[in-house]
């Protein structure tokens, strides 16, 4: 069977997890004479990478009450790899007007969504401000993922006395699904593959997520054409059919038939019966367990950073050092640090980040060490947050003398031992490695990563500066899964970038850093799953209020 060319999935298609947003407020302002306040509550959310905030949604007006329970949700795409943050503005309602500048300012706050998501039970509560000289009150979230967004399909399908297009055999069929949009377009969402030389070929099963079919409308249009392949990718169109989602479905326990179509035929022809038949062979739908599951069920993210303070850096005092930092300008290595850590810690409910520094020569004594504290600690080598990280940092810049070589494998088996320690799902650890450079202990750092690949952790490794980073794409394991010494990596855990593709040329600096998060992060949630899965590990129940 060969792949089908051309006709690519568009990136991006499938929308992010769906999560319901429930709004409460309690012991807000009164501002009204003779009654209580009539609250509604604004939902804007931050474009990306900028600081201008766009109206998303409102609530119902609730009248005369301090502690509203508003009915009316929010429904956002989730992506655990983004930084979403959102801004929630509560108003007394006073006027008909629907412009909130001519409403009473009940205070506001702001969260990400992340932190909803990863608080316990998917509940938050945070002081409104924003009223000078008064309190006003709290607003209450509830993180919920929507449950058809998690449903997985597997169907199976075969075709009956399709056309025969090639000249010298019969044709070569493939099916390509598309999804029907709100303005009558269509986007593609899966491809079967091929089967040669046959006008009956019989398909492999496949699944693919209910959100990806038919975005969550069960009744929306799914469109199916047939094709016949063709190596140089001009395939032949041999006709198509419709259905939906809640038609596939009612086939689950008969055979359903759909004719294929092809209308250029049927309008040329006037005995035109069809191009062949499809017949839905099996249809099933399961729940699949998803990140959000698992946060909610409780989860903890540990988030270890680790350095390189190997001479290849420079003198961290000259402004060519890739440590060096300008009363402007943060280093690479602070800029990486801080885009990924302010998302990695919103799910990390004690906020308190292991920070090694690797190749460099510590005091006292001058040895060479390749998984140093930061902050000097052995004992307890956490900091208090990002900041507390990046503040060790600094403070080991001038305490440490760069050296090397670059050397990955103790600070990985460091972590790994601590993720083995705790193996039932309720912990799983990241680590963050910042590099120059190139591997020293290669040999050693992928024996330490196939066997890291079987314990709760992946690994993130960020390259600053102008180096050649070949040896870390073979890390990385997404073209080649990783080997030592005959032993396969059990799953892909390691995520490589280097840091100069996200060096805005315009200078957008928190743009340049939303990209670098979101495309170092956007593995994690597949990688904590696929760790789950081989574990048969099952999230477990939010507990009851």
């Amino acid at each position: 069977m060969a792949a089908p060319g051309a006709l690519e999935p568009a990136a991006g298609s499938v929308p992010g997890t769906k999560v319901e947003l429930t709004v409460s407020c309690r012991n807000l302002l009164d501002l009204d004479t003779f009654s209580k306040s009539d609250p509604v509550v604004v939902l804007f959310v931050q474009v990306s990478g900028s600081s201008e905030w766009k109206e998303f949604g409102r609530t119902e007006v609730i009248d005369n009450t301090l502690n509203p329970d508003f009915v009316r949700k929010f429904v956002l795409d989730y992506y655990f790899e983004e930084k979403q943050n959102l801004r929630f503005d509560v108003y007394n309602v006073d006027s008909k007007s629907c412009s909130v500048l001519k409403q009473d300012f009940l205070g506001q706050a702001f969260v990400a969504l992340g932190e909803v998501i990863g608080s316990q039970r998917g509940r938050l509560e945070r002081p409104l401000t924003g009223v000078p000289g008064k309190r006003c009150g709290t607003i209450l979230l509830l993180a919920e993922e929507l449950s058809n967004c998690r449903d997985i399909v597997t169907m199976q399908l075969c075709a009956n006395k399709l056309d025969k297009k090639d000249f010298f055999g019969k044709s070569d069929p493939f099916l390509v699904f598309y999804r029907s949009n709100e303005d009558g377009t269509f986007t593609i969402c899966h491809k079967t593959e091929v089967v040669k030389n046959t006008l009956n070929p019989v398909w492999q099963p496949f699944t693919i997520p209910v959100r990806a079919l038919c975005n969550g409308d069960y009744d929306r249009t799914v469109k199916i054409d047939v094709y016949d392949w063709d190596r140089d990718g001009s395939h032949d169109f041999i006709g198509e059919f419709a259905t939906s989602y809640r038609e596939l479905s009612r086939a689950q326990s008969q055979f359903t038939v759909y004719e294929v179509l092809n209308p250029r035929k049927k309008c040329k022809k006037k005995k035109y019966v069809n191009s062949g038949t499809v017949t839905l062979l099996s249809f099933s739908v399961e729940s699949e367990f998803t990140f959000v599951d698992y946060i909610r069920g409780g989860t903890q993210l540990n988030f270890t950073v680790a350095i390189d303070f190997t001479a290849s850096n420079g003198l961290p005092s000259q402004p060519t050092s890739l440590h060096y930092a300008s009363p402007y300008q943060l280093s690479a290595y602070a800029l990486a640090l801080k885009a990924v850590g302010e998302i990695i810690q919103d799910y990390d409910s004690d906020k308190l980040f292991p920070a090694y520094g690797f190749g460099a020569k510590v005091p006292p004594d001058g040895k060479i060490s390749h998984q140093f504290p930061l902050n000097n600690n052995v004992d307890n080598p956490s900091c208090a947050g990002i900041e507390g990280v990046l503040e060790s940092y600094l403070q080991s810049l001038r305490t440490v003398q760069l050296y090397g070589p670059t050397n990955f494998a103790p600070v990985i088996n460091q972590v790994a031992g601590i993720a083995a320690q705790v193996t039932d799902g309720s912990q799983y650890h990241v680590l963050l490695i910042i590099t120059d450079g190139v591997i020293s202990d290669m040999l050693q750092t992928k024996e330490a990563i196939v066997t890291a690949s079987s314990l709760p952790m992946s690994i993130i490794i960020v390259g600053v500066g102008p180096a050649e980073f070949e040896a870390m794409e073979e890390l990385d394991g997404d073209e080649v899964r990783l080997s030592s010494r005959g032993r396969y990596a059990e799953r892909d855990i390691v995520q490589f970038v280097p840091f100069r593709d996200y060096v805005d040329d315009s200078g957008n600096q928190v743009l340049s850093m939303a990209r670098l998060a979101k495309d170092v992060l956007a593995e994690i949630p597949e990688q904590l799953l696929s760790y789950m899965k081989t574990r048969d590990i099952k999230p477990r129940r939010a507990d009851p209020e």
